[in-house]
């Protein structure tokens, strides 16, 4: 008997080993086949997009009612996003993805039969609920790799989806130049959508719990040191899965009031800096970009089409930035902070630099850096987040996040109207002295931000 208990043992011992040995492994599939869902995501998407002003005035509509069914759109995903975040901590984010997901290609198979102005507007209140797929999936890579290699899978992540945002309109374009070409469209990225919850659906769900609680146990040491709210937080459970599924059974008005008690928790914790350098460095990009191409037409002549290529351009290198976090985090020895710190300051600076650009030569060496300064602020800026605020309630901090991001599309182009009115420079130039604000901020945080950024090597 004792020698059989002790082959008993042995045997589970070698188990074990081979489950934590399949881990990375699995984690990496899982990794990857994400990767394929954001570039889905934003393949189907950006097909739909730039057609859609021509399709609704092609309805009859006015310029002002076709700008009140935008608005409404980034009014609806303001106050969506923070909430279908946590919803998809309560539930668990295979549900919650799917549902978004489903629920995002009914949207747009609504628009593909849209031939009404009404029909157009009903067919955008789903997508602007529940289009939150890259939050939720970015969410859940957050739980499945370290905090160490975080910026790193989240930059290829963007990478990924980034390819899938630059192909997407040239098949869009090519696809509505046939009879019915944006009806046509529409009901081809519904299908995206439809092949991206099937995808969704057979990814290795029992991988990623594995992962998960390897990474829980691996992330226990760093816990103690969120902030100071994050009890109210983080979801504090073992196994993930299991409470995901008997969330997904409670009652919807259980489900609301633990959202609100979340919200409740971001409201009134200590992250309100990081939000707010989110917030205006996403106002400061949105100003450089607002105005671009008349800017250009007006200071230098330049035609239109000419922008456009320098635009597909600087999100080419936006693609190639993403891909070279890894080494640039490894250079930083994974100090979130100082990377952040870095690339606000030359996004600044390379903001001036386009501002004040004698020769459009100029304006083309500001956009080549600062299209890989924005791309690496905006990974970084979701790393600080999910560090400070805690990573097991981290659909809860990208979508608030998401919707400081929302605030700022909602108020740049005011102020980008505002700024034009005395020249054309104005809108970057206001950009400029946002951006000097948030570098403002964080330096008179940069003891607390350094204070996680140690602790997070400490535990690593």
């Amino acid at each position: 008997m004792p020698r059989a208990a002790g082959g008993r043992m042995e045997e589970e011992e070698e188990d074990g080993d081979r489950r934590a040995a399949r881990s990375p492994a699995a984690s990496g599939r899982f990794v990857r086949c994400l990767y394929a869902v954001g570039f889905l995501d934003l393949f189907g998407v950006s097909m739909v997009v730039p057609l859609m002003n021509l399709h609704i005035k092609s309805l009859g509509a006015s310029h002002t009612v076709a700008g009140i069914i935008g608005s409404l759109y980034g009014i609806m995903q303001l106050f969506s996003s923070t909430f279908v975040g946590c919803w998809s901590d309560i539930v668990g984010r295979r549900y919650s993805l799917l549902a978004c997901i489903l629920l995002s290609a009914l949207g747009y198979f609504l628009l593909g039969t849209s031939t009404t102005v009404l029909l157009f507007a009903i067919s955008r209140v789903p997508v602007g609920i529940f289009k939150h797929t890259l939050s939720i999936s970015k969410a859940l890579l957050s739980d499945l790799v370290s905090e160490r290699d975080r910026p790193l899978v989240m930059g290829r992540f963007n990478a990924a989806s980034s390819v899938g945002f630059i192909l997407g309109p040239v098949v869009g374009g090519y696809l509505t130049e046939l009879e019915d070409g944006f009806y046509l469209t529409s009901f081809i990225c519904a299908s995206i959508f439809l092949l991206n919850a099937g995808l969704v659906w057979m990814l290795p769900w029992s991988e990623e719990n594995t992962g998960h609680r390897e990474h829980q146990r691996g992330n226990k040491g760093t816990d103690s040191f969120s902030a100071k709210t994050n009890s109210d937080l983080h979801l504090k459970s073992e196994t993930n899965g299991a409470m995901a599924s008997d969330s997904l059974f409670q009652s919807p008005w259980i489900q609301v009031t633990t959202v609100l008690k979340r919200i409740k928790g971001i409201a009134c914790s200590d992250l309100w800096d990081i939000f707010l350098v989110r917030l205006l460095m996403s106002v400061a990009i949105l100003l450089y970009y607002s105005n671009f191409s008349l800017a250009l037409e007006e200071r230098f002549g330049v035609k239109p089409l000419f922008s456009g290529y320098l635009m597909s351009y600087s999100s080419a290198l936006g693609v190639l930035a993403g891909c070279l976090l890894g080494p640039i985090t490894r250079f930083y020895q994974h100090n979130t902070y100082r990377v952040l710190l870095h690339s606000s300051t030359l996004t600044c600076t390379l903001i001036l630099l386009y501002a004040s650009a004698p020769g459009i030569w100029m304006v083309i060496l500001s956009s080549t850096f600062l299209a890989f300064s924005t791309t690496i602020g905006r990974t970084c800026i979701i790393d600080l987040e999910l560090t400070v605020g805690g990573n097991e309630a981290s659909g809860t901090l990208l979508g608030v996040g998401q919707s400081v991001t929302s605030v700022g599309r909602i108020v740049a182009p005011l102020l980008s109207g505002i700024a034009q009115e005395f020249t054309p420079c104005g809108p970057p130039s206001l950009g400029v002295a946002l951006a000097l604000v948030a570098i403002l901020i964080m330096n008179a945080n940069k003891q607390k931000y350094c204070s996680y950024g140690n602790v997070k090597l400490k535990n690593q």
